[in-house]
This record gives structure tokens, sequence and C-alpha cells, in this order.
């Protein structure tokens, strides 16, 4: 504890709520956060499968970035902020409808992955983008974003206030209780909505598999709408380490983990972050490396593995079937709602197959583990035109 209370790292507008309400808390992307609360990971873990679980996400980088002399044409306006961003990554963000977010990777030029990133067009709001980058990524990500903008565009951060992240199959029932006009949205769409007389931009979003929300709310009002959210019985708090257990259940990476800056979108089976109209331009960072690995240039690919025995953690080494080292696991851990182990890891191409049987290393035992699909459990995102 003595750790987390050090004066070097930040605490979002909720971290009383979370003291109060017995979470443990941890050092996690120089913020102290929940890691658990009393009722255990595993719990937690469940109930957002089958109810709703509210996670604070305070510590991520949500922004706006504006143009600073828009035309009034709201197309012309969007194609023009588009332009401003679109050069650091690979999706296509002009060719966004209005109220439509895209995940996408920021990349440098060898075609590693800087972070990665959802990039929302606002209907309401002609000429901005609603961005969001990782924690721990934040400061550079937006020193290039802002670099980027010059004089042409205004990046407003807004890290400073409430990101709360509502998830599971109860989650659209307690929406509809709170911001009515928020279940309209469908996966992937974000829009500007009034909650109690206070603005708040909400996403049908998050990083669980489960269909849910991501609500951004001024900071003296987040307190308030967390408050508000635990009234209903359907809520409980949900802490890092079950935020951890379901995006891995979920096949999701973590930046720092199953992305850094070596990593390329094509390595991280996350192709479909390279947009066509992009790949047609080649206008990207690292395009001739990432074109390259499409065409089956490719000396790695992420997989997914089920584990026989205990889980293998990040750094254990994927082993052939002869025990030759061949990879490494990047996230792992137990599933709770598969009862295996279960990891993320890196193999040459051609050991990738569904189906392989392999090993990894866990202290020291060679133990079998195999090649399977993700998602390990089936997304449950609500999916409608937008």
């Amino acid at each position: 504890m003595a750790e987390a209370s050090s004066e070097d790292l930040k605490q979002t507008p909720l971290y009383e709520r979370h003291v109060t309400a017995g979470g443990r808390i941890v050092p996690f992307g120089g913020y102290a956060l929940p890691v658990q609360y009393p009722s255990g990971i595993m719990a937690e873990h469940k109930w957002t499968r089958e109810q709703a679980g509210l996670f604070d996400v305070s510590h991520m980088g949500p922004s706006f970035l504006s143009l600073n002399a828009p035309s009034g044409d709201p197309e012309a306006d969007h194609a023009a902020i588009a332009a401003v961003i679109e050069p650091l990554i690979c999706g296509d963000i002009a060719g966004l409808k209005p109220g439509q977010m895209r995940y996408t990777l920021l990349l440098n030029d060898k075609g590693g992955a800087i972070d990665d990133l959802m990039v929302g067009r606002l209907a309401d709001s002609p000429g901005t983008l609603y961005v969001v980058v990782n924690a721990g990524t934040k400061d550079g990500d937006f020193a290039l974003i802002a670099a980027a903008a010059g004089d042409k565009a205004d990046l407003r951060r807004v890290d400073d206030d409430g990101l709360l992240a509502l998830q599971g199959p109860e989650a659209v029932d307690v929406m509809a209780t709170l911001v009515p006009d928020a279940t309209q949205l469908g996966f992937m769409q974000v829009r500007e909505f009034d909650w109690n007389g206070v603005p708040v931009t909400i996403s049908r979003s998050g990083y669980t598999g489960e269909d849910g929300f991501e609500i951004l709310v001024s900071n003296h009002m987040a307190v308030a709408l967390w408050d508000e959210l635990l009234v209903d019985p359907r809520v409980k708090p949900i802490g890092l380490g079950a935020r951890d257990s379901l995006r891995l259940e979920a096949g999701l990476p973590l930046y720092g983990h199953d992305l850094d800056e070596t990593t390329s979108p094509i390595e991280a089976d996350l192709g479909f972050a390279v947009s066509k109209r992009r790949r047609e331009a080649a206008d990207f960072p690292g395009a001739s490396r990432i074109l390259a690995e499409r065409e089956g240039k490719l000396a790695r690919k992420r997989v997914g593995l089920i584990v026989d025995g205990a889980p293998a953690r990040e750094g254990a080494e994927i082993l052939d079937a002869s025990g030759t080292a061949i990879g490494v696991v990047t996230s792992g851990g137990f599933a709770p709602s598969l009862g295996k182990a279960i990891a993320l890891g890196f193999v040459p191409p051609d050991h990738a197959a569904i189906g392989n049987k392999l090993q990894v290393s866990v202290r020291g035992r060679a133990q079998p583990a195999e090649i399977v699909p993700t998602p390990f459990v089936p997304h449950r995102y609500f999916r409608k035109s937008a």
C-alpha cells in the first residue's frame, strides 16, 4: 500500500471511492488503481460476464482533436481533420461516418506500434475527432498528435476527467435508466449526450469482449456518475485483475505486452486495422514492411494457446513438439469462463496453424499447449449500421 500511495502515482477522480470500497490499490500506468475488491478477481470476472461490471478507466488518454478554422462544411471539415491524424496511423479516418469509431494503431517509421488507440467522428461536432490512447504512452502519443496538428488543429487533453466503462450483458438495460438515448448506439459508435444536465461523451465499446459503454464525464461529476451507476443492483465495481482476465479471454492485445514498438499490426494479428484505402495508397508509416508482411514475408505471428496445467505467464518460452524454443508468451493466465489456462504469444508462421500442438515452459517444466482460434470466449458486441 505504501508503494501505491507514493507521491509519483497519480490518482483518478474516483480514487477515494476505490479505497472506501476496500479496493486493493496497486500502481498501473503511473496511477494508483484497484486491482480487485474484497469479492476477488474470479467473482468480479464472472459478474461482468453475467451482469454489469463498472470499471474506472480514467487513467486512459481521452482527448479531442479539432480544426482551428472550420469551414462550416461538415464533410470538408471532417476530411481536413482526418488529414491531420492519418499520417501517423494506419486507419481510414476520412471514411468514418458521423458517430463512428475506429480502432487503429499509431506507427513508427518501421511499422512498429507506438500505441493502439480509438478514433471517433463526433456527429454533432464537425471537424472534431474523439481520440483515446493508452495510459502508459499518452504523453508521447499526445506530443506526436499535437506536432502533426501544428497550427491547423488543437489537441485538447481531457485525461483528468472521469472515464467509466460499463461492461456486460446487463449494461444496455442499466444505461437505459441513465441515458436512454445511448442505448441506440451500436458497437463502435460514439455520441455526445446529456446526463442530468451534464454533457457526457459515450461510446459503445470496451475491452472485455462484452457489450458495453465507455462514458467520459467531467472531473467534478465523475463520483456522482459512479455512485448513481452503483445504486443499480446489476452493477458492481470491478478492478484491473478482472479487466485483464476478461480482455485475455476476448483475445485482445494489451499494449506493452502483446504490442510494442517492434511489433507490426500484421505480426500482432491486427491486419483488419490497416484499412483498405490506406493499404492501396501505401501512405502510412512503415507501409513497405507491413504490406510485405501481408503478402507472406512474416517472421512471427500472434496466436492463442490453450495450456494444460499451470498458467504460462508473460515471458514463458513457447516450444515446438521436440522442445526447441520457437517463441514467447506475451500474456497468459487462468480463464475463469473456461476453467483452463490460456495465453497469447508469438511463434513463426509455419507453427501458427490452428490445432498445432506445442509446449510452453512453466518454471522449467514443459507443459502441453495447443494453438486455438481467438477470441477464446466469443465476443458479444451489439452491432448495427451507422
